[in-house]
């Protein structure tokens, strides 16, 4: 393969890969659990995610075929690593990155009540726009009442999508290195209407 042709074509095989992790949420809480943990086999895998080892060994496929896995076969017992993803799109002059931070936050929401009704109900956007909150809500500099208003949630259905992702920055801050990426809502205050 030529230079000329390997920017592009790596390119639009990132942006389906990620695309990929953003549709099937299953792949995503692989992918993110694997990030989490550095490197693991698939004992760990079936053991810590309760999935059935076939079906870990057919994920772990894909998303090595996807190249967001890297598996080493060096060893007798092959471990599997997360290559860290990341994908800014710029729509009307509007940027937004895609991190690892909103893989796992979308990986998790089939086992966590309020994300999988806010994935549901208002779609994958929403939940990249509510990340924005989460990020200065639980580094405590954004109350929870302006960042469920902001949201145009109802407020207690807010909350509680603020608390799940809270978990979520929490534990992704330290992993995620595209972390700084994320867009923080205070940096970008609601449009006002004329």
């Amino acid at each position: 393969m030529s230079k000329a042709t390997a920017g592009p074509e790596r390119a639009v095989s990132g942006l389906l890969s990620v695309a990929r992790l953003l549709e099937e949420p299953r792949l995503a809480r692989l992918y993110s659990f694997v990030l989490r943990e550095g490197e693991v086999t698939i004992d760990e895998i079936t053991d810590e995610l309760e999935i059935p080892r076939t079906t870990a060994y057919s994920d772990t496929g894909t998303l090595v075929e996807l190249s967001v896995l890297a598996r080493d076969d060096d060893q007798k017992t092959h471990t599997y690593s997360a290559v860290p993803i990341t994908l800014t799109a710029t729509l009307d002059g509007d940027e937004y990155t895609v991190t690892p931070t909103l893989v796992d936050a979308f990986g998790r929401s089939p086992h966590d009540r309020d994300l999988d009704l806010l994935v549901e109900k208002y779609g994958l956007g929403k939940l990249a726009a509510a990340l924005t909150y989460a990020v200065p809500y639980a580094n405590g500099n954004m109350s929870e009442r302006v960042a469920a208003r902001e949201l145009d949630l109802q407020y207690a259905f807010g909350v509680a999508v603020l608390q799940a992702l809270r978990d979520v920055v929490h534990e992704m801050e330290s992993v995620d290195p595209h972390f700084e990426d994320i867009r923080d809502a205070r940096e970008y205050p609601p449009a006002t209407e004329d």
